[in-house]
């Protein structure tokens, strides 16, 4: 009956201690109400009983209830309804720049580098609904895979489309792919910026220095996170392609510019992880959601239903009814 109802004033329920000291005040009076005759013998009287006396005590009863309603009304029951409104107050801007070089189709993390990182970006994409996001693809050049936006359909779609082609020239042009992933963010006007430059090897290729590709964000005020790909010592990789265009694999040693992603996360106010393997990719992927983080703006709005008023209505209505009777069916007996 009282479920989702808070009481304002629960105070005003110390007076219910009035309604058994009435009561106790009703029986100790209550002999006193009647009027009485004393006579020495009633057998010249007619005698019959009448069932009107025995129900004068509704007209207390009524009173009663009456009391404990205004009481209870006093104590200002209510009921509430709470909405709420969310609003981006800042939004991020994140190009997530991916190597597709060959060097990625290495089984050092299952299946495979690149199938590995697309799970884990996709993931990272959905826990972020309130940022725009974008990418970049590069190998020995670079290119814009998909401009910033906001619907995640596409980023996702783009992101699965995203596997190792001879296409794009072959090497690893990590100052090309930072340079695009920059152009894409230089004209933003979001609150934050921010670049996620994954490789798993060293820059061997392309017309552009890092390191100048580095200068360029900070002239923009845009963050770069540096992820190198790739286990400790030596990993399964392709280094040939059969006459049948599979490739054979063969142990070779991991090689990562960990030197180079430090100096670009360092100028630019990032950070350099090192991912072996899938579960320290995804976990570096969660630290970067974390440390990257919109802020929401949530108002609150709370309707208030005031639940006093029928309950003053039932009181007035006893109220009425015990003067009603006292003026009539028990008028001859009060």
């Amino acid at each position: 009956m009282f479920e989702g109802i808070e009481f304002l004033n629960k105070e005003f329920f110390w007076l219910l201690v009035l309604l058994p000291i009435a009561i106790l005040w009703y029986i100790l009076k209550r002999k006193y109400q009647t009027a009485e005759l004393k006579i020495s013998s009633i057998k010249g009287f007619k005698t019959g009983g009448s069932f009107w006396p025995r129900l004068r005590p509704l007209l207390f009863v009524f009173r009663l209830l009456a009391l404990a309603l205004l009481i209870t009304a006093l104590a200002r029951p209510r009921t509430s309804d709470e909405n709420t409104k969310t609003k981006t107050t800042k939004g991020i801007d994140i190009v997530m720049a991916i190597d597709v070089s060959a060097s990625m189709l290495a089984k050092d993390l299952l299946p495979n580098r690149l199938e590995a990182l697309k799970k884990v970006a996709s993931e990272f994409i959905n826990g972020r609904p309130n940022d725009r996001i974008g990418l970049v693809e590069y190998a020995g050049e670079s290119y814009t895979k998909t401009p910033i936006t906001s619907d995640k359909a596409i980023v996702l779609r783009s992101l699965r489309d995203i596997k190792y082609n001879t296409i794009i020239e072959g090497g690893t042009a990590i100052g090309m792919g930072l340079a695009t992933a920059v152009n894409r963010l230089k004209d933003s006007k979001a609150k934050s910026k921010v670049i996620i430059l994954l490789t798993d090897g060293v820059n061997n290729s392309g017309f552009i220095d890092p390191k100048i590709a580095s200068e360029l964000a900070v002239e923009y005020g845009i963050k770069v996170y540096t992820i190198g790909l790739g286990t400790n010592g030596m990993a399964l990789s392709p280094y040939s392609i059969l006459p049948n265009g599979n490739f054979q694999y063969r142990r070779i040693q991991v090689e990562i510019d960990e030197t180079l992603l430090n100096e670009i996360a360092d100028v630019t106010g990032g950070k350099y992880f090192r991912a072996t393997n899938n579960k320290k990719l995804k976990e570096i992927y969660n630290e970067i959601n974390k440390l990257e983080r919109t802020e929401i703006e949530e108002i609150k709005f709370t309707t208030y239903d005031e639940k006093y008023r029928p309950l003053v209505l039932i009181a007035l209505g006893f109220l009425l009814l015990e003067v009603i009777l006292r003026l009539t069916v028990f008028r001859s007996f009060v």
